[in-house]
């Protein structure tokens, strides 16, 4: 069983990284690449000495972290990247279908609409996907609120789904609803460089891609598991 756990998972994330990345190349891609513009526009200092502007960009160089340049290398380290977070949610899902026994790769569908609405659609809520150029708060208090908005989410459909009485499914909107009355971490200066109208494109095209990441999982790892290992799938079933 882990082993088919384990080809089906390789499989499933690698198919899965390849299609998101093909759709971040034409639709998430471009976005970021005018959102950059935008933000290296509005990185110089106005009313500086001369000389100063370019001895901070020089400090500025220095200072920021290594990226992949623009053409074939980001793309091949977003693909590498698409794939990698591919194989291990991936991981998560079949593990989890394995121990409930779906029944077909339409189930699968609707545990990766659960992994989209756990792991992207909630926390885009409070912290929509950004683009460079656009104000942020402290990491670690995002990363914070990330976390427990996703392990909420996560919880609260496990129950809705699970759970039969009434009482607990109150509870288990209770809990989804929960991390959104708190709120999520913001900037103290929301002003950005990037045009409104860029960064919602992008928040769009971010979802729609993490969707189909999502349902191409679900749907392919049901499919092979079923195909795979179709006496225990059947067993589980019946039990």
């Amino acid at each position: 069983m882990f082993r088919t756990i384990l080809l089906v998972a390789l499989i499933a994330g690698v198919v899965a990284g390849l299609l998101v990345t093909g759709v971040q190349a034409l639709k998430v891609l471009p976005l970021i690449h005018q959102a950059e513009v935008y933000e290296e526009a509005g990185g110089h200092a106005h009313g500086a000495a001369p000389g100063q502007d370019d001895k901070a960009a020089a400090h500025r160089h220095e200072d920021e972290a290594w990226q992949p340049a623009d053409g074939v290398e980001r793309f091949a380290f977003t693909l590498l990247f698409n794939i990698l977070a591919g194989i291990g949610f991936a991981l998560l899902l079949t593990a989890a279908y394995s121990i409930k026994g779906g029944r077909d790769w339409r189930e699968g569908f609707l545990w990766g609409l659960a992994g989209f609405a756990a792991f992207n659609l909630a926390p885009a809520f409070g912290l929509p996907p950004e683009l460079p150029g656009m104000p942020a708060a402290e990491v670690g208090p995002r990363q914070i609120w990330w976390v427990g908005t996703m392990a909420a989410t996560l919880a609260g459909i496990g129950i809705l789904v699970y759970v039969p009485p009434t009482v607990w499914k109150l509870a288990a909107v209770a809990i989804i609803v929960l991390p959104h009355v708190i709120g999520a971490p913001h900037p103290r200066d929301p002003s950005a460089a990037v045009p409104a109208t860029i960064a919602a494109s992008f928040v769009s095209a971010s979802l729609v891609s993490n969707l189909l990441f999502w349902l191409t999982i679900g749907g392919v790892a049901a499919y092979l598991f079923r195909r795979l290992s179709p006496k225990e799938v059947e067993e589980m079933s019946i039990a």
